[in-house]
């Protein structure tokens, strides 16, 4: 029987969408941060998937990086399937 390969929570998931969207834009996590308002360390743990960001910190995220919450949603869920 084939295992089957572990599936990413939405958290971490959403995480890596951050990291991923971030790195594309060429931010470094601290430039991210201050942008976004949020300490260095507090991105980070987003990032590995340690925090749970509320919506309004999605949001404040999305306008960081110049897109909608949605489309950051969207993303992290396809990762989860």
């Amino acid at each position: 029987m084939p295992q089957q390969q572990d599936k990413l929570t939405l958290i971490q998931a959403f995480g890596k969408v951050i990291r991923l969207r971030r790195t594309r834009k060429g931010l470094s996590q601290e430039k991210f941060s201050f942008e976004a308002g949020f300490d260095r360390t507090y991105v980070s743990g987003i990032e590995r998937g340690r925090r749970n960001p509320t919506l309004t910190t999605i949001q404040r995220l999305a306008e960081a990086l110049g897109t909608e919450p949605s489309s950051l949603l969207r993303a992290a869920q396809r990762l989860t399937e």
